[in-house]
């Protein structure tokens, strides 16, 4: 018998490749027509998969500070093989290497079987990194994984950030930029039009849409659930560590272009000029004010796809029946704070001088007891964690689940839990961090041992509670399912919150003394 060449190019031979990963891919890939024309993809693994696509055309030059614009159409048969420019950002935080451009309205999409023949739930993820930075890119965001478990169709995207997609310039350039503060979401509400008029093509629902995110992602959902323009565009949204209760006013808005014309040396009136300033001088004047103010671009409220914050002083209405499902980490900030090795060491008035950047210093002392309490370890490392995770993430997270119950009543579509599970990465000592739970909820534990350690029966079961939660509420607007036990929506009299642990539980109001404590500070921001 002759025996076969399995060297790359040998592999090839036989219409089969590697990736960089190792994945074998056919070399023959499937063929979907969008609106725009015809794209390949590739097989990898029994899913088919296209990267790289675009939903819109490039926002340079005349694009810039724009409205997003459909995709031109095309030709021909293009390659959907490799990603697509990330949005300008840093490229000191850049998380996934490669190209940089204004041309980053891209869609990647992970089917088991592109065709019409199927209609399966959408999975539409945004990424993380606030307003500011990140990609669709991510390896943990990859979706083969859960498209497999799930029979599921995940997308991902990518868009206009920072002061490409948020700043405000409605003020020195009137009526033609009137909603340049908030380009960068209506990109959002484009890529969720693609969908509705291409994912059946690949095998997806059309009217069975879930956008969901973590950290800036999950802020990103949290204002399409308000959005004037995302109504009707989806169908149900996971807020994952990043409710985000309020936008930037008009003044606030001002103030950052103000400073940035200033910065770049324009006066308002050649503020057109902006659209031709190379992108890393825009980017590097960006960094100096946010710097000096304090605050980032982020959505303004520009009476046109934002008249009020989104959550304060209610829920949005046009979104009130539409499933939610929201929820933190324990300890969010040991992994944006847990760099600093000197909190590792404090001793307790050392906690009780870190507290007091976070609560009146008045507060530090009860602080100090509240969270103590609840901290089995006594380590004031966890307890700082803790506490400063309530301020910038998990009120946010109870205020939502709050103005939703308010709204709603009974009949609350609205569930809401904490990763309690605690990593063994660096010898425990970030606990419950933020982005803990992407390798879980995407299945990709493989691809996170800095996050979650090696392989093991915790997080396969970790996996298997989260996974599955998200693929049920992605089929039928309820996270409930075999492997969890019964989870209600939220209510403010029994407050259940499903704990994801190893096992997970639910617990009614399970950290009341933390809860009552913060909730007597004013909501912030949160964090990225």
């Amino acid at each position: 018998m002759q025996s076969l060449n399995l060297s790359r190019r040998g592999l090839v031979g036989l219409g089969v490749g590697l990736l960089a990963s190792g994945r074998a891919w056919a070399s023959d890939g499937p063929v979907v027509e969008t609106t725009e024309g015809r794209y390949r993809g590739r097989t990898e693994d029994g899913v088919q998969v296209f990267r790289g696509m675009r939903y819109g055309a490039d926002t340079g030059g005349a694009g810039r500070f724009m409205p997003p614009r459909p995709a031109e159409a095309f030709a021909g048969v293009r390659e959907a093989f490799e990603y697509g420019d990330q949005a300008p950002q840093p490229r000191t935080i850049l998380t996934v290497p490669g190209p940089i451009s204004e041309d980053c309205l891209r869609v990647n999409v992970w089917t088991p079987e592109a065709g019409p023949a199927r209609k399966r739930p959408v999975l539409l993820w945004f990424h993380g990194g606030g307003f500011e930075a990140g990609t669709g890119s991510s390896g943990l965001y990859d979706g083969a994984n859960m498209a497999k478990r799930g029979d599921v169709v995940v997308v991902t995207i990518n868009h206009r950030l920072n002061v490409f997609g948020f700043w405000d310039l409605s003020e020195p350039l009137g009526a033609d930029f009137a909603q340049s503060g908030n380009v960068g979401y209506l990109d959002l509400v484009l890529a969720m039009k693609w969908v509705r008029a291409n994912i059946a093509a690949f095998g997806g629902d059309p009217g069975n849409v879930m956008i969901y995110g973590q950290s800036g992602g999950g802020r990103k959902v949290s204002v399409c659930f308000a959005g004037t323009e995302a109504a009707g565009l989806f169908h149900k949204g996971v807020v994952q560590s990043g409710s985000h209760l309020r936008v930037h006013t008009r003044d606030q808005a001002a103030a950052l272009s103000n400073a940035l014309l200033k910065t770049l040396d324009l006066a308002p009136a050649d503020a057109r000029k902006l659209q031709q300033v190379p992108i890393d001088q825009l980017g590097a004047a960006q960094r100096q004010v946010i710097a000096a103010a304090g605050y980032r671009f982020e959505p303004v409220i520009d009476g046109i796809s934002f008249t009020s914050d989104p959550w304060l002083p209610n829920a949005p209405k046009r979104t009130a029946k539409v499933p939610l499902m929201l929820g933190t980490t324990q300890t969010e900030l040991s992994n944006q704070l847990g760099r600093d090795e000197a909190l590792f060491s404090m001793d307790e008035a050392g906690l009780k001088q870190r507290l007091a950047s976070i609560v009146p210093p008045e507060a530090a002392d009860e602080a100090v007891r509240v969270f103590k309490a609840s901290t089995p370890s006594g380590s004031n490392a966890e307890i700082f964690f803790k506490a400063a995770s309530w301020r910038a993430y998990i009120t946010n997270a109870t205020t939502m689940a709050e103005k939703r119950h308010a709204q709603n009543g009974r009949n609350n579509p609205t569930w809401v839990y904490q990763v309690t599970w605690r990593s063994p990465v660096q010898g425990g000592r970030r606990f419950s961090e933020h982005t803990i739970d992407l390798p879980f909820m995407f299945d990709n534990v493989a691809r996170a041992p800095h996050l979650t350690g090696p392989a093991s029966d915790e997080t396969k079961a970790m996996t298997e509670a989260m996974a599955g939660a998200w693929l049920a509420f992605a089929k039928t607007g309820d996270p409930n399912h075999a492997g969890i036990p019964k989870w209600p929506t939220y209510d403010v009299a029994k407050r259940p919150v499903m704990l994801f642990d190893a096992p997970p539980k639910l617990v009614n109001d399970p950290f009341r003394e933390e809860r009552l404590f913060m909730a007597q500070f004013p909501a912030v921001r949160g964090g990225s």
